[in-house]
C-alpha cells in the first residue's frame, strides 16, 4: 500500500512539474509586452474613472492613447489642460489647448415657474417618470426634479434644490465628466464653455412648443418671439422650432439679448449687475 501511494505522489509531482514547464514556455511564446508608457500616462491621470473621456476608466484611456500614438480626439475633462499637457510630455506630443467646459441646466421650470399638473407618487427616478410622461409639472420638456443627475455625479457638484425642484450645479466642483447630462432623460443639461470669469449667457429652455402653449406651461419658457435673434449683432442666436439658441462660439457676451427677452428665458451667469439710468431703464455695462 505504501508503494502504491508513493508512486501516486511521484506521478502527481512529475505531472505537475511537466505542466509547469509547458505553461512557462507557452507563456513566454505568447506573452505580450506592455508599453511602459501606459503606466506613466495612467499615473498622470486623476484616477477619477468617471467615463467623461469616453472610455471605461483611466487605465483604458491611457492604453488607448499609447496605442494611438496621438492625442487627437483624446481629452480628460477632469484633469483638463494641465493633465493633457503632462500626458503630452510623456508621449512626446503637443496637447491641444481646450477651453474648460461645465454642465449647464437649460431649464428654469422651477416649482414656482412651471404649473403643477399632477402629484407624482411613483419611483423617484427621472427616467421612470419620463417613460410614463408623468412629470408633476406641465412642461413636457422640462426638468423632472427627481435627482437622476444628482445620483450620477461622483464629485458632489450637483444637488436638487428642494425649494425650486431644480438641480444646482457648482462651478467650483463640476469637472465636466458629462455623467449628469447622460443621466438626464430629457437632455436639459448641456456642456458649455465655462467662459471668462465663469460668465455665461444661454437660453435656459428647451421647450419647442408654440409660444402660447409654452408660456401656459412655464412662465419662463422661450416663446420663440425672435426678439433676441433680431437684436444680436454677432449672429450668435438661431431660431429653430419656436426656440432660441445661443451659439457660444459666436457669442461675444454683449448682453443685448437678455433684456429684450419677455419671459426671462435668457440667463446671464455671474455678470455684474446692470447699471440703470435716471429713468430706470437698464443699460448694458
Amino acid at each position: 500500500m505504501t508503494t502504491i501511494l508513493l508512486y501516486a505522489v511521484l506521478s502527481l509531482a512529475v505531472t505537475g512539474a511537466l505542466s509547469a514547464v509547458i505553461l512557462y514556455f507557452v507563456s513566454q511564446k505568447f506573452k505580450v509586452e506592455e508599453d511602459p508608457r501606459i503606466d506613466e500616462v495612467f499615473q498622470a491621470l486623476p484616477s477619477a474613472n468617471c467615463g467623461g473621456c469616453g472610455y471605461a476608466g483611466c487605465r483604458n484611456f491611457a492604453e488607448a492613447i499609447v496605442a494611438s500614438g496621438s492625442l487627437d480626439n483624446f481629452y480628460c475633462p477632469v484633469g483638463g489642460a494641465n493633465t493633457m499637457l503632462a500626458v503630452g510630455n510623456i508621449m512626446g506630443l503637443t496637447a491641444e489647448e481646450k477651453a474648460p467646459v461645465i454642465a449647464v441646466l437649460r431649464c428654469s421650470g422651477s416649482i414656482q415657474n412651471a404649473v403643477p399638473k399632477i402629484q407624482f407618487d411613483g419611483i423617484s427616478s427621472c427616467k421612470f417618470a419620463n417613460n410614463l410622461n408623468a412629470g408633476e409639472r406641465r412642461c413636457p420638456h422640462g426638468c423632472l426634479g427627481l435627482g437622476d443627475c444628482e445620483r450620477a455625479c461622483k464629485f458632489d457638484a450637483l444637488h436638487v434644490d428642494k425649494e425650486t425642484g431644480l438641480p444646482v450645479i457648482s462651478d467650483d466642483k463640476c469637472v465636466a465628466c458629462e455623467a449628469c447630462a447622460k443621466a438626464c432623460p430629457r437632455n436639459i443639461i448641456e456642456m458649455r464653455p465655462k467662459g471668462k470669469k465663469d460668465r455665461r449667457i444661454y437660453v435656459s429652455c428647451i421647450n419647442e412648443e408654440k409660444g402660447a402653449q409654452a408660456i401656459k406651461n412655464c412662465k419662463t419658457a422661450c416663446i420663440g418671439c425672435s426678439k433676441c435673434f433680431n437684436v444680436c449683432p454677432f449672429e450668435a442666436i438661431t431660431m429653430k422650432n419656436n426656440l432660441a439658441y445661443i451659439n457660444h462660439d459666436k457669442c461675444k457676451q454683449c448682453r443685448k439679448c437678455a433684456p429684450v427677452c419677455p419671459t426671462g428665458a435668457i440667463l446671464e451667469h455671474r455678470f455684474p449687475a446692470r447699471k440703470t439710468d435716471v429713468v430706470g431703464e437698464e443699460a448694458n455695462v
